[in-house]
């Protein structure tokens, strides 16, 4: 039910629309077109609340939802699942910082989602205080073969439907709620717990930032990303704002461009990884499709879009590959004038067969000091849930 394409075809269907829809009066499509949106807005709403609840079913009684047809009412629970997902595990780091969810797909494929408690004290899988951030995956592999990545030895295996997306919001808000899931995967929710965070409304603990930087390249599954960027930052729906919603991308260049005008004031993340073209393309295979003046080109346009988008650059640092002084400068020199953020992303050791190394803690100092002095605005990224294997490039 979280997948909005979906629902909403089966609701135009039922209006009439689809094939033959040719034959009605203009007004009268865009009549129905409207009313069939309006009643998949309510439904999803509803949809969100109920599963957040860790309800098995949706409520679709008429005092609840009093405007949908009968035959929608009558229809949905015979076509559509609350939910489709199961969490098959789910571990926290040591520090209670840090929670990773393997989500089981209704095709047996498994992703892994990752829910990290910045500036806040955690007992038992439980944020007290401070920002949650959640990481998505949006595709079953990645077919970009990032070489510090290991999502990227698996190849691409599938797309995930923008409800599966969705989904994964769910199970980390049921994180939150009474009694909710802990490190055996157990309890998630239920039926008549509401979560602390109730989406919709804006208020309480839980999920405040959504990041497209799990599983895949979020901008070869556009579609489905688009889908679930819709009711993520829907006031109805999950209620984050679109500067919260950020998409993490390598570099799929066509598909930078259509965001900006698809999910307006949605944050982009580009995955750089190298300062100049010859290093990205041992880094980043795909490098050699996309070269880097016209990602360059791509970055500015976004950039323009408007004075409140929020961009920001990746670097992972790779020890004796792209962490020396000289590559600071030479990022700093490539960057300057933009206003973005810089991350540095310390490499998290995983099973890559390039063997990658992390850097040593003096030279990413270094290498943020350089580009610090050039001007460009930098961070270094704190590792989070390296020990279970939820850090950074780990995902698989």
């Amino acid at each position: 039910l979280l997948d909005r394409n979906r629902l909403l075809a089966f609701l135009e269907a039922g209006f009439g629309l689809g094939p033959g829809e040719e034959a009605r009066a203009e007004e009268d499509v865009k009549k129905r077109r409207s009313t069939a949106a309006k009643h998949c807005r309510a439904i999803m709403s509803a949809a969100v609340k109920d599963a957040e609840s860790g309800r098995g079913t949706l409520n679709l009684s008429e005092a609840r939802l009093p405007n949908i047809p009968k035959w929608a009412r009558e229809g949905i629970p015979l076509q559509f699942s609350l939910m489709t997902t199961v969490v098959s595990d789910c571990r926290t780091s040591r520090d209670g910082s840090t929670t990773k969810m393997v989500v089981e797909l209704q095709d047996g494929h498994r992703v892994e989602s990752v829910v990290m408690r910045h500036d806040a004290s955690s007992k038992g899988g439980k944020a007290k205080g401070g920002r949650v951030t959640l990481c998505v995956s949006s595709q079953v592999g990645c077919k970009m073969g990032c070489t510090f990545c290991a999502t990227g030895t698996l190849g691409e295996l599938g797309n995930l439907t923008g409800g599966e997306i969705l989904e994964q919001v769910v199970h980390a808000q049921r994180l939150f709620a009474p009694g909710g899931a802990m490190d055996d995967g157990t309890a998630v929710g239920t039926e008549d717990a509401a979560p602390t965070h109730v989406s919709g409304n804006g208020k309480g603990v839980g999920v405040r930032n959504v990041v497209f930087m799990g599983m895949g390249e979020p901008l070869n599954n556009y579609d489905a990303v688009l889908a679930a960027l819709g009711p993520m930052t829907d006031p109805q729906c999950f209620a984050l704002a679109p500067a919260r919603c950020t998409v993490s991308t390598v570099g799929v260049i066509p598909n930078m461009r259509r965001l900006v005008h698809d999910a307006p004031g949605v944050s982009l993340a580009l995955s750089l990884h190298a300062p100049n073209q010859r290093l990205r393309e041992q880094i980043v295979p795909t490098a050699t499709a996309y070269k880097l003046p016209a990602l360059m080109a791509a970055l500015d346009y976004y950039l323009a879009s408007g004075p409140k988008v929020r961009t920001m650059v990746e670097y992972c640092v790779l020890g004796g590959v792209n962490d020396s002084e000289e590559c600071a400068r030479e990022l700093g020199e490539l960057l300057r004038g933009r206003d973005i953020i810089l991350n540095l992303i310390p490499y998290n050791p995983t099973d890559v067969p390039m063997g990658h190394l992390p850097p040593t803690p003096e030279a990413v100092r270094a290498m943020a000091r350089v580009l610090t002095g050039l001007g460009q605005f930098t961070t270094v990224r704190h590792e989070m849930g390296q020990d279970i294997a939820g850090a950074c490039g780990q995902l698989a």
